[in-house]
């Protein structure tokens, strides 16, 4: 499988995706989301994150560069790179430690972070189309390609 194209009407939909893939991930990986301003990415996250078991808020860490969920012992990190200035500040904020331990990272504008991001497991591409979204999933490693597999199969 080179990929998973999936069409998602409304909120609800992206929420439901977020769970899904949140089983799939089981807490681990990279995950880049990429798409325009509104197009669905914390929504998406807010899925993943609600997916593994948090029930609090999920706010965008879009001035904080990063919130942190401690869930039934996994750790998540939320990222939002929207207002990085230079790739370089992702060193000062310890990038390397956050991605140390195999915990859950997902990552929105991954393209703020370009040369000090490590490949993702798997980058999700969200786009506008009609009334919804098409959310386009590319696997970067065999723990991604089997995400997209699964998540093919309840599609």
């Amino acid at each position: 499988m080179s990929g998973l194209e999936l069409y998602i009407e409304d909120e609800a939909a992206m929420t439901a995706l977020g769970h899904a893939l949140a089983q799939q991930t089981a807490g681990h990986g990279i995950v880049f989301l990429e798409g325009d301003l509104g197009a669905g990415k914390t929504t998406l996250s807010r899925g993943i994150i609600r997916g593994l078991g948090h029930s609090g808020p999920v706010k965008s860490p879009t001035f904080t560069l990063v919130e942190p969920y401690e869930i039934n012992g996994l750790r998540v990190w939320h990222f939002d790179l929207y207002r990085l200035a230079d790739p370089e500040e992702l060193e000062y904020l310890g990038i390397r430690d956050y991605l140390a331990d195999d915990d859950l990272c997902l990552i929105e504008w991954p393209q703020q972070g370009k040369g000090y991001l490590p490949q993702p497991d798997l980058e999700i591409i969200i786009k506008t189309h009609n009334d919804g979204r098409t959310v386009r999933l590319l696997p970067y490693s065999t723990r991604g390609e089997s995400w997209c597999v699964a998540l093919a199969t309840l599609t």
